[in-house]
C-alpha cells in the first residue's frame, strides 16, 4: 500500500480506504473476513458516515487492536432513528448523536469529524450560524474528533467551506464524469442520464478552482463516489464507455489534493478490485486513452496528469510542472508551498529544449511547449 499525507492534517492514510457501505446488513463473520482482507493489503481508513449502531460497534470492534493506527472518518449529523438513516441539523440531536457513536465505536476519539452531506449555500450558511460549526470546533479543542471534515457533491458549497478556514478535510465526489457537470444543489443531477445527454468538455471550473485550492490550502480530499455507484464500470457507463476500477482509481488519486480513495465495496472481489491498483501496471492504470475515445465527452487541450508526455530527453516531469503550474495561475501567483515543491524537482521547465515528443504523444492535445515556457517565466527557471 502506498500511502499519502491527509492535506495538513498529519494523519499518513493509504490510497485505497474504505467506505461503509458494503458492510451494512453483514454479519460478523462476513464483515470479520472482509475486514481482514483490508487490513492485509494496508488499509488503514474508513469512512462511516452511516448512524447505525450495530454498525458502528462492528466496525469498532474490527479496529480496537490497531486503533492508534487507524484512522476513522466518521459524520456529524447523521441519527439513526426508527431503524433508518437520516441528516438531520438539529443542534441537539447532532451531540447526542455523536456521544452514541462514540460509545458504540468503544473510542474516545474520531480521527475526522466530518459535517455531513453539505449540497446548498442556504445549509453551509446553516452549519457555520447554527451551532454545528461551533460545536465542531468544540470537539476538536477537547480531542473528541482531531480534524474537521465535510462532504459535499457541489463544488461551490464545497469551495467556500474549504476556504472558511475550519475544514481540514474535504470528502468529494470525484470521477470523470461528474468532472465534466456544473455545480448543483441537487446532487441527482450527477447520475441523471440527461446531464449526459448533450456534449461536454473538459473539466467544469468551479470542480478544477476547488481541487486547487486545497491543493493550495493544505486540504486533503478523500474521494467518493469513485465508480459512479458502480454505474461507471458498465457499457451502460454515462462515459459511453465502460471503465475498470483501477482507471477509476488512478483518475481519482491524480487530481490535486486528492489523499485516497474510499471504495464503497460490497463483496470479497469488489474489495480485491481496489487493492489490486496497488499492484497495477502503469498500462492497466491508464485512462488517457479510453477517456480519448468517450463518444460526447472531450479534454481536449487540457492536461489530465496521465504522464502519457513521458520520458522527457531533459528528464522534465512535465505531468508535474504543469499540475504546479495550473495551481500558480489560478491563484494569480505563485503560493509558497508550490514553489517550494518545484525548487526541488531535478528537472525544471527550463530546461525544455522544445523537442515536441512530448506533444506528439499526448492524447489530449495539450500545448506542452507553451506551458513549459509559461512555467518557466512564473517559476524563473
Amino acid at each position: 500500500m502506498n500511502y499519502r499525507q491527509l492535506g495538513n492534517t498529519g494523519l499518513s492514510v493509504g490510497e485505497i480506504a474504505l467506505g461503509c457501505e458494503g458492510f451494512l446488513g453483514k454479519s460478523r463473520a462476513e464483515a470479520d473476513e472482509m475486514f481482514g482482507i483490508a487490513f492485509d493489503g494496508g488499509i488503514n481508513c474508513m469512512d462511516m458516515y452511516s448512524p447505525n449502531p450495530d454498525l458502528q460497534k462492528l466496525v469498532g470492534g474490527a479496529m480496537s487492536s490497531r486503533r492508534k493506527n487507524f484512522v476513522l472518518q466518521s459524520h456529524l449529523c447523521t441519527e439513526w432513528k426508527d431503524g433508518q438513516y437520516r441528516a438531520m441539523r438539529d443542534i441537539k440531536t447532532v451531540q447526542s448523536a455523536f456521544e452514541s457513536s462514540l460509545k458504540n465505536y468503544g473510542t474516545d476519539y474520531i480521527d475526522v469529524g466530518m459535517i455531513h452531506y453539505v449540497d446548498s449555500l442556504a445549509l453551509w450558511d446553516k452549519i457555520l450560524n447554527g451551532g454545528i460549526a461551533d460545536y465542531a470546533l468544540k470537539l476538536k479543542k477537547q480531542g473528541s474528533i482531531r480534524h474537521i471534515g465535510i462532504s459535499s457533491h457541489n463544488p461551490e458549497v464545497a469551495l467556500k467551506a474549504v476556504e472558511s478556514g475550519i475544514v481540514e478535510v474535504l470528502m468529494f465526489s470525484v470521477n470523470p464524469c461528474y468532472d465534466l457537470l456544473p455545480a448543483d444543489e441537487d446532487c441527482n443531477t450527477l447520475w441523471d442520464e440527461n446531464s449526459y445527454s448533450k456534449p461536454l468538455f473538459n473539466i467544469e471550473p468551479s470542480r478544477e478552482k476547488l481541487y486547487q485550492t486545497c491543493q493550495r490550502l493544505g486540504v486533503g480530499i478523500d474521494v467518493m463516489k469513485v465508480f459512479g455507484g458502480g454505474d461507471l464500470l458498465t457499457e451502460n457507463s454515462p462515459a459511453g464507455r465502460a471503465l475498470t476500477p483501477v482507471q477509476c482509481i488512478h483518475y481519482a488519486l491524480t487530481r490535486p489534493a486528492v489523499a485516497c480513495v474510499m471504495s464503497g465495496v460490497h463483496s470479497k472481489k469488489e474489495l480485491l478490485d481496489s487493492l489490486a491498483y496497488e499492484t497495477a501496471t502503469e498500462d492497466e492504470r491508464d485512462f488517457a486513452e479510453v477517456f480519448a475515445s468517450f463518444p460526447k465527452m472531450s479534454w481536449r487541450g487540457h492536461c489530465m496528469y496521465c504522464g502519457h508526455c513521458a520520458p522527457c530527453p531533459k528528464g522534465i516531469d512535465i505531468a508535474t510542472v504543469t499540475k504546479f503550474l495550473n495551481l500558480a495561475k489560478a491563484q494569480g501567483e505563485v503560493p509558497e508551498t508550490v514553489r517550494e515543491h518545484y525548487a526541488v524537482l531535478p528537472a525544471k521547465a527550463g530546461d525544455c529544449i522544445a523537442c515536441g515528443a512530448c506533444e506528439k504523444r499526448c492524447p489530449f492535445g495539450v500545448f506542452v511547449i507553451q506551458n513549459m515556457a509559461d512555467a518557466r517565466k512564473i517559476f524563473g527557471k
